[in-house]
């Protein structure tokens, strides 16, 4: 979501893309349709190649990383950037263009050891330089979706191939942080003009762009210089915006794409067609945000006659079709910072909730909000009729613009989804430390949770007290009058059967050792 919303229309709204969060409008072409080879056009292209044909419904709006943000599109500009590390299938932070990294005794320093020889695909080389400038960057660009994310690094020195980063704070959550989602890392040179590497993106990432049409198609080839690219075995990448969800599944079937994300709905029409559908894990979790710095939710006994009225079942039962789960946090049961103790607090109860109206001196019908969203989005219709039981009327507004009102914190009430971080303490802040950006009421936060955070952030990912400090301060930030948490639903993607199976990594789309052959 940046860290940052990503609106979405089918699915949960954070998540980038659909979330999508952010949305300045860029110009669309006219979508050009890849022609289907005799055998359906699934695996390659004429040549030969292996071609990968990815209907997007997280289209990336923006391809400079530092605005585009860590919504869902980071998947997308995965194929164009590396970062510093990236996640394994249990979520560990491992190396990408780092070969390793070590902190200093006291927790507050940070070197990376950046890998020899690498250059990015304009020729510029990738070194300590480099990672300085993304992150500087990334901290100041005034249109940076990132800034609130890196508060914990103070200044970076650049000695060769070696990144040495000075933490504000103790801080041991920095490998985790600065992976795909936070730091994807461009080439200075190109970086030089942000307006230009938006259009024209240059990384060192494992494919590099051809042609980009600007909120429709882009077409990569394989990076040959890429640090991995042995076990890179695609040669090249078709990535279009996906168009009416009720199409995806025939282009699948008919050779159009080979690779899509789809929603919950579509998943057995998917598998009826012959299609796998690998279910992506992930972080995702969906919620209602609340401005307690405006009226009616400046008073707590209304936030919490909001929190009583939600019945969060109803929104796994109409909208995830058996793949989702109710969660009254931002994470989904079972991941680690989900904290048990929590699991009951603010159960479903509208008599409750009418209760508590009553007391804050409200009859039924007296409270009247709107609601804004990007775009239509089922979820908002549950809310609307779930607040309407307990006596608040609701009015929906989509606003193509959504994504500035809200990081402005000018909106009453909305919803959004998030993926998450691979850091969970930056989940955590994200929602709700005072400068989050997906707290709609900052510079508010729960009391306790700043330092629950920090106890977070001074605890080794290795220490065997680490999960109880982190529930703990999920604990905290539960406190949070801002949020109410609905659902967590996992990512869904439909592939042809001539894609091998993915790396099971949460939340990421990893295409190490993926191969696409003949049906």
């Amino acid at each position: 979501m940046s860290g940052r919303l990503t609106p979405r229309s089918r699915r949960a709204a954070f998540r980038p893309g659909r979330l999508r969060a952010a949305a300045l409008g860029t110009a669309l072409a006219t979508v050009l349709v890849p022609a289907l080879s005799a055998c359906g056009g699934d695996a390659s292209t004429a040549g030969g190649s292996a071609t990968l044909k990815w209907a997007s419904s997280y289209f990336p709006t923006h391809w400079d990383p530092v605005v585009s943000g860590s919504g869902a599109q980071f998947r997308e500009l995965a194929l164009v950037y590396a970062s510093l590390t990236r996640t394994d299938a249990t979520g560990k932070a491992v190396p990408d263009l780092a070969k390793s990294w070590e902190y200093n005794a006291k927790g507050d320093q940070i070197t990376f050891h950046l890998r020899p020889g690498l250059k990015f695909s304009d020729g510029t080389p990738v070194d300590a330089t480099a990672v300085k400038a993304a992150i500087v960057r990334a901290q100041k660009q005034k249109n940076s979706a990132l800034f609130g994310d890196l508060t914990s690094i103070k200044s970076v020195d650049a000695d060769g191939l070696d990144a040495v980063l000075h933490l504000s704070q103790v801080d041991y959550q920095i490998p985790q942080l600065l992976g795909e989602r936070v730091l994807q890392i461009a080439s200075p040179k190109a970086a030089a003009s942000p307006t230009k590497l938006d259009q024209n993106p240059v990384g060192a990432g494992p494919f590099t762009v051809t042609q980009l049409v600007p909120g429709t198609k882009v077409l990569l080839k394989k990076n040959p210089d890429y640090w991995d690219a042995k076990d890179i075995h695609i040669d090249n990448v078709e990535l279009t915006s996906a168009p009416d969800a009720a199409t995806v599944v025939s282009g699948l079937q008919t050779g159009v794409y080979n690779f899509a994300d789809i929603a919950p709905s579509q998943a057995e029409a998917a598998k009826k067609a012959g299609l796998d559908v690998f279910v992506q894990p992930g972080f995702n979790a969906n919620n209602i945000s609340l401005n307690v710095n405006k009226a009616p939710f400046n008073n707590a006994k209304v936030v919490d006659a909001v929190r009583y009225a939600i019945n969060r079942q109803e929104f796994v039962d109409k909208l995830t079709f058996g793949y989702g789960s109710a969660t009254n946090q931002p994470f989904p049961k079972g991941y680690v910072a989900y904290d048990p103790q929590s699991a009951d607090d603010y159960a479903y109860d509208p008599a409750k909730s009418k209760q508590l109206l009553s007391e804050a001196g409200y009859k039924a019908g007296q409270i009247k909000l709107d609601l804004v969203i990007p775009a239509e989005d089922p979820q908002a219709e549950i809310v609307q009729a779930q607040l309407a039981k307990v006596g608040i009327t609701v009015d929906i507004k989509v606003d193509k613009n959504w994504a500035t009102p809200f990081f402005a914190k000018n909106l009453t009430l909305s919803i959004y989804g998030t993926t998450g971080r691979d850091s969970a303490a930056q989940t955590l802040t994200a929602h709700f430390g005072p400068n989050g950006p997906l707290n709609l009421s900052s510079p508010y936060e729960p009391s306790g949770f700043e330092a629950a955070i920090a106890k977070v952030r001074q605890t080794p990912l290795d220490s065997p007290d680490y999960a109880k400090v982190l529930q703990a301060a999920t604990r905290a930030g539960l406190q949070s009058k801002a949020l109410v948490f609905t659902y967590s639903s996992p990512n869904l993607i439909a592939k042809s059967k001539s894609i091998s199976a993915l790396p099971k990594n949460p939340a990421h789309i990893d295409w190490t050792g993926v191969t696409i052959g003949a049906n």
